[in-house]
């Protein structure tokens, strides 16, 4: 082979070998791009219209972001969409719940948990005492806190799983399978057994939820006024300047922070969703699992803050009028049931592997 022979198959091979690397490098770039794109529209809506606490605009948020950081890796940007449905259906089922006990029947309970948490604090209800105690004629500066985390639940777990989308598909797979199985349980029982909110029950009195409505007139209106402080109870001292009567104050905090957007969006969230979904307390349940699933899986130094979390989740449902202690318990209870079946199913799923790798020798 003559040496222009030898030449010309050497320049051919480095042809070759550049055209791919030219089109990981314009692929690089393509991503780069479109993630320098996603950055300033999130960036200029949040400046221009507030914070994503609305779950769905969060969600569109995550999957574009993961869209744009998969260019140039495969088939991965093809399956943000296949990945992240069950998300939107678990969202698409929960604004559909609204009003699904009554289609099937089911009277809402008004009184069965308020007398749960009277007996178990002998007699005193706590959300009434916590009012009494705490509430004062303007958001402190914990009402921030409390506001905080009483949003982290719209939140957290969607950028919980779009790290672990990014980082690890097994971890991945088992966020999703823990997340879809409670929402899914719990919407079940909201179907079930709708319970009303201690905040509608301050509003209502027993004669107006005689039947068990699940939207009876007293509940959009306010507190004040209602004899006897409604099928709640009325709270017997309040400090210097506070209303005298339950409020729902979840969305004060950000009041004191400027954040008017925040408070109108969740409002407008509350307003739309299932009203009567009270038990278990999927805010409870969650947050719980949450720390159950990242107690392995973070440094030992984070414990302490998933320790606080569900704790300081379930303060603030209480005293904010979101919630019983006993939609707590459930929605803890709740959370147990669901992370023991899911452990026993992966226990089995395992098992079935093992025995399916050992293959039986033959005897001749």
């Amino acid at each position: 082979m003559s040496a222009i022979d030898q030449t010309s198959i050497a320049l051919t091979h480095v042809e070759e070998t550049a055209l791919p690397d030219r089109r990981a490098t314009w692929l690089r770039i393509a991503r780069w791009a479109a993630i320098a794109i996603w950055a300033t529209v999130v960036i200029w809506r949040t400046v221009t219209d507030g914070f994503a606490f609305n779950r769905e605009l969060l969600l569109l948020y995550i999957c574009t972001g993961l869209a744009a950081a998969s260019i140039g890796q495969g088939r991965r940007v093809l399956y943000v969409v296949r990945d992240w449905l069950p998300f939107a259906l678990v969202l698409i089922a929960y604004d559909l719940s609204r009003g699904a006990a009554t289609l099937v029947g089911r009277p809402t309970l008004w009184h069965w948990q308020a007398d749960m948490d009277r007996l178990m604090f002998f007699g005193t209800m706590p959300t009434v005492w916590l009012q009494e105690q705490l509430k004062l004629p303007r958001p402190p500066w914990w009402e921030v806190v409390i506001s905080s985390v009483y949003m982290s639940f719209f939140i957290l777990p969607y950028v919980i799983a779009g790290i672990l989308w990014l980082r690890d598909r097994d971890e991945w797979k088992a966020f999703v399978r823990l997340f879809v199985g409670l929402n899914l349980a719990a919407l079940v029982v909201y179907v079930l057994l709708p319970a009303a909110p201690p905040w509608a029950a301050a509003r209502c009195t027993a004669t107006d939820v005689a039947g068990g409505p699940s939207g009876p007139r007293c509940m959009f209106k306010s507190a004040r006024g209602v004899p006897d402080g409604g099928v709640l109870g009325a709270m017997q001292s309040t400090q210097d300047g506070a209303h005298g009567w339950i409020e729902r104050i979840v969305g004060r905090g950000w009041g004191k922070l400027k954040l008017q957007s925040a408070s109108s969006l969740l409002d407008q969230g509350q307003a739309s969703v299932n009203l009567v979904a009270a038990i278990p307390s999927l805010h409870a349940g969650m947050s719980a699992a949450l720390a159950v699933f990242l107690w392995r899986r973070v440094h030992r130094a984070w414990r302490p803050l998933l320790v606080a979390y569900p704790l300081v989740m379930a303060f603030t449902l209480v005293y904010t009028a979101e919630h019983y202690v006993i939609d707590l318990l459930l929605g803890w209870a709740l959370a147990a049931v669901v992370i023991t079946f899911l452990a026993w199913l992966e226990r089995r799923r395992q098992r079935l592997t093992e025995n399916q790798a050992v293959e039986p020798v033959a005897v001749s």
